[in-house]
């Protein structure tokens, strides 16, 4: 596959597919994705506010005048990166997974927007959500807009002339995860079942869920993948995706085994290789979910927010000076 630039904006992929990057990826920053064919069109994914979503629909509209109405969505997983902006095509047939629509109505946007304005009454779960997404995203005006339409396994599409189907394969990233697939175009929208040059973050499992669904898109034979987060990528960047979930799974067994704290795990598992991936902190959600899985899932689980608030204290121990000498030791 040719190299394409990782730029913000629109990216043609031909055959009618588009699709909307965001660099660099990190916290917030998805990709979403368009198909159109004989003035159809099927959007994959919206953005985490209103202001990125607008962005995102007019750089399409510039692109392809069909997407002036889209027909069709498609949330490919829960998380409001991909999903808080669905308001903004309000009267498109709008589809997810079952479990997908579910954790939607668990987690809704407004409940985001009165942390955002009221963060420091949230303690450290707050200064997580305030650091990782104040002053980049504003979700004032964000409204609760679930999908009209929920599906299981899989669902196929037509827009236009194209096929489109929409395989779930979670409970891997969230309960919920759908993988967006055009056979004849050989191409494949992941949502974050795939992050690019970026560590996951294994909110759901099983890992070898996201293991089987990463084999499933390099068995599909596909030429062009969009990620959830990053730069577009062929199936070797899927495979590399599948040896960091093996390899992160190997090694936090080991030391689950041996009885090393999770947190203890989180820092002392070797990422080479891996070292210039984004978001390092995300080992801490990563170990929690494979050492609660490792134990038949009877640890306790923390909430969402409680896991922010242990990557925010990992990257702030992560960018502290070590001290400098004691008189003792100078």
């Amino acid at each position: 596959m040719p190299h394409r630039p990782f730029t913000r904006g629109v990216h043609h992929l031909g055959n009618g597919c588009h699709a909307w990057l965001q660099p660099d990826g990190s916290w917030g920053y998805s990709n979403a994705g368009l198909v159109s064919d004989q003035g159809e069109t099927l959007l994959v994914d919206t953005l985490f506010d209103l202001a990125h979503t607008r962005e995102m629909l007019e750089g399409f509209r510039s692109a392809v005048p069909a997407a002036a109405r889209i027909g069709t969505l498609v949330n490919t997983h829960s998380n409001g990166d991909h999903t808080f902006g669905n308001q903004l095509v309000a009267g498109a047939r709008m589809l997810a997974s079952r479990a997908c629509a579910e954790e939607m109505a668990a987690r809704r946007p407004e409940v985001r927007a009165q942390m955002q304005q009221r963060w420091r009454e949230f303690g450290e779960a707050g200064l997580a959500v305030h650091e990782l997404y104040g002053g980049r995203f504003d979700w004032t005006g964000v409204v609760y807009t679930p999908p009209t339409e929920t599906f299981e396994q899989e669902l196929v599409v037509h827009v236009g002339s194209r096929q489109v189907r929409l395989v779930e394969v979670g409970p891997a990233h969230t309960r919920g995860d759908v993988l967006v697939y055009l056979p004849a175009e050989r191409v494949v929208f992941t949502g974050d079942i795939l992050f690019v040059d970026a560590h996951p973050a294994i909110w759901a499992g099983p890992v070898a869920n996201w293991i089987a669904a990463c084999d499933r898109i390099i068995g599909w034979g596909v030429e062009t993948v969009v990620p959830g987060h990053g730069p577009i990528t062929d199936p070797n960047g899927v495979r590399r995706m599948r040896d960091y979930l093996v390899h992160i799974r190997d090694q936090a067994r080991q030391r689950h085994d041996a009885g090393m704290p999770e947190a203890d795990a989180a820092r002392d598992i070797p990422l080479d290789g891996y070292e210039h991936w984004l978001d390092r902190e995300r080992m801490v959600v990563n170990v929690h979910a494979l050492y609660r899985e490792f134990s038949g899932g009877r640890m306790s689980t923390s909430g969402a927010d409680e896991l922010h608030a242990r990557m925010r204290r990992w990257r702030a121990e992560a960018t502290t000076p070590a001290p400098g000498p004691t008189l003792e030791g100078a």
